[in-house]
């Protein structure tokens, strides 16, 4: 495959990772992935920005060396390895190559991948280089999503190369964005799953990028944006304090009970008018829980009691909730037990970093009866009339 040009001395060198499906040993992958990395080439000088994962070491090489270049540059906007990880491969190649990256992602690198202190230039937020008839401009972008992360403004061309940024887990051979509904979806699964638990950082740092005159955004992951307003809008939204008329409900159930009150619960919230999406906790892909968490204005987690306690599957679900920090309003349990137990005051314990309000709780004693059915029906009632009063309805 020959090289890929974006624009003019602006090409893409990364790698697709069309089998990945499974990201840090935790996140789901439907889509596979790709490891984004570009070349400027400048009057001057030439710029690599990121790398790849090490586990493509050898189509990456490939991609770079297409480029008939010498690489004064590499900037590193993040010392996560899935960018950063061939650095040293890079530099074995180009041993008078800098590594430019903020200063703490160059004591990260130094960790991370054993890289000598004489290797780095480290810039400051808002610092500049000059390519020779091509200039980068570097914004230091924190928490999107480690404390270290920068982005690449690309100033003559009008390019913000974002990193993690406005990326989506997709393997596709669109070099830009042909289908946005598919690109929508994707960028949502991947803000959910990594950038959500910092949305009061990333709503700063977009008031930081609207200063700029943007006409690109290439991110680390995912298609390159010809239409940069798509996906600032579309994060605008997601990060906004604002939520829908729907309601979560992750669910186990061991022997049928818990099941029983969920799908009571279920089809009474839908009779009252809210969009209902539950989970079955046994067989469900946890990103797209996920990805249903970032509009949601209510959580109903539905669990048996396993030896006085919540059972694993709604431990994990609360965990995931908690430390995803979803903008949710409302929360509540639901559950059964045979002989006992400490399920809510346990389940309430891995919510402590939600803002939402606990609304009373439904847990009773075997399988449900008349009365546990009604209260089921109080419980969707509340919710109900608390979405009204959020002006949801």
């Amino acid at each position: 495959m020959k090289h890929r040009t974006i624009k003019s001395n602006i090409f893409f060198t990364g790698v697709i990772d069309w089998d990945r499906k499974l990201f840090d040993e935790l996140i789901p992958l439907p889509e596979g992935t790709s490891y984004n990395s570009y070349i400027v080439q400048g009057s001057e000088k030439t710029a690599l920005i990121d790398t790849a994962d090490p586990s493509k070491k050898k189509e990456f090489l490939k991609n770079i060396s297409k480029i008939d270049t010498k690489i004064d540059y590499i900037i590193s906007h993040h010392a996560e390895q899935d960018h950063s990880g061939l650095i040293p491969e890079v530099l074995n190649l180009y041993p008078d190559a800098k590594v430019i990256s903020s200063t703490q992602c160059k004591e990260m690198l130094k960790e991370l991948l054993l890289i000598d202190d004489s290797q780095f230039k480290a810039v400051e937020d808002g610092e500049a280089i000059s390519l020779g008839d091509k200039n980068l401009k570097f914004i230091y972008t924190p928490w999107v999503h480690w404390p270290e992360t920068m982005v690449t403004y690309l100033e003559e061309d009008k390019i913000l190369f974002s990193c993690d940024f406005f990326g989506s887990h997709l393997a596709t051979s669109d070099l830009f964005v042909t289908d946005e509904p598919l690109v929508y979806r994707a960028a949502k699964r991947y803000y959910a799953e990594i950038m959500m638990p910092f949305r009061p950082f990333i709503q700063k740092d977009i008031e930081k990028l609207q200063p700029l005159e943007i006409k690109l955004i290439a991110p680390s992951h995912g298609p390159i944006y010809e239409n940069p307003d798509f996906i600032i809008e579309a994060y605008k939204d997601w990060i906004s304090d604002e939520t829908k008329n729907e309601v979560i409900v992750p669910y186990v159930s061991m022997h049928g009970s818990t099941k029983e009150l969920a799908d009571y619960l279920v089809d009474t919230l839908i009779d009252g008018g809210l969009t209902v999406k539950p989970f079955n906790l046994t067989t469900a892909d946890i990103g797209d829980l996920a990805l249903a968490l970032v509009d949601a204005s209510t959580v109903v987690i539905a669990t048996p009691t396993v030896l006085t306690g919540p059972h694993p599957s709604a431990v994990y679900a609360a965990y995931l909730v908690n430390a995803l920090r979803p903008k949710l309003k409302f929360a509540s349990i639901i559950g059964s037990y045979g002989w006992g137990g400490r399920t809510v005051d346990l389940l309430k314990g891995f919510l402590t970093n939600l803002k939402a309000e606990i609304i009373e709780p439904v847990i009773v004693k075997g399988f449900p009866k008349e009365e546990d059915f009604k209260n089921i029906e109080k419980l969707a009632e509340e919710i109900v009339r608390k979405h009204k009063e959020q002006n949801l309805i």
